[in-house]
C-alpha cells in the first residue's frame, strides 16, 4: 500500500514513524514566520527531521521565500491516514481559526522545534 501527501509517500514494510501494528504514525505541523506573520501547514511521519529541512531552507520553496521556520504547532497521530485528512480539512479553516489553534497551545508563538521530545 502507498500512501502520499503531496509529495510524502509511504510504502515498503518499515518506514520511519512506524508504531510496529500495521499503521505508519504521523504529525499534522503549522510553521510560522513569526507571531501572527505567514502560516505553513504540513504532514509528515518525522517532525524533528522536517522542521529541520524548513529551518534550513530545504523544506520547501514557500517557506524559504517568507522565512517560515518556527514550528509554533503539531498534533500526533497513530495512523498518518488521520494526519493526512487533517492537514486537508486545517488548510480549508479561515486564518482567524489556525491562528486561535495555535494560541490555545502557545500564546507566545514560541518556536516548539528546540523541545521536541520525539
Amino acid at each position: 500500500m502507498q500512501i502520499c501527501a503531496g509529495r510524502l509517500c509511504l510504502d515498503g514494510p518499515v518506514k520511519p514513524g512506524h508504531d510496529g501494528g500495521g499503521a505508519v504514525s504521523g504529525y499534522v505541523y503549522i510553521m510560522a514566520s513569526g507571531p501572527y506573520g505567514t502560516l505553513y501547514i504540513g504532514v509528515t511521519a518525522e517532525l524533528s527531521k522536517r522542521v529541520w529541512q524548513h529551518k534550513e531552507g530545504a523544506g520547501s520553496a514557500f517557506c524559504r521565500k517568507y522565512g517560515v521556520d518556527r514550528l509554533v504547532h503539531y498534533e500526533r497521530y497513530e495512523d498518518i491516514r488521520d494526519a493526512i485528512h487533517r492537514e486537508k480539512r486545517l488548510k480549508k479553516w479561515l486564518r482567524d481559526w489556525k491562528i486561535e489553534l495555535i494560541e490555545k497551545g502557545n500564546p507566545t508563538w514560541a518556536d516548539h522545534y528546540e523541545t521536541l521530545h520525539l
